[in-house]
């Protein structure tokens, strides 16, 4: 059975420093742009497989469009 995931805040507090609060409005927009960028690399990886004429998108069609999407969403 799968885990779940771990909360966003948590990841955040690890990641960032522990004496900087964030509030809940910051985290739900970083929710929320995760889940579009999830939503975006789903969609270009499934227009990969359907390219390749593939009915389920597997993990090499996520890795080779991963990399053209982390560069478009550094700027």
């Amino acid at each position: 059975m799968m885990n779940k995931a771990p909360k966003l805040k948590s990841i955040i507090r690890t990641k960032a420093r522990s004496n900087i609060s964030i509030g809940p409005a910051s985290v739900a927009m970083i929710e929320l742009l995760t889940l579009l960028f999830l939503k975006s690399l789903a969609e270009e990886a499934r227009d990969s497989a359907f390219g390749e004429k593939s009915a389920t998108i597997r993990a090499h069609h996520v890795r080779a469009v991963s990399k053209k999407m982390l560069k478009k969403a550094r700027g």
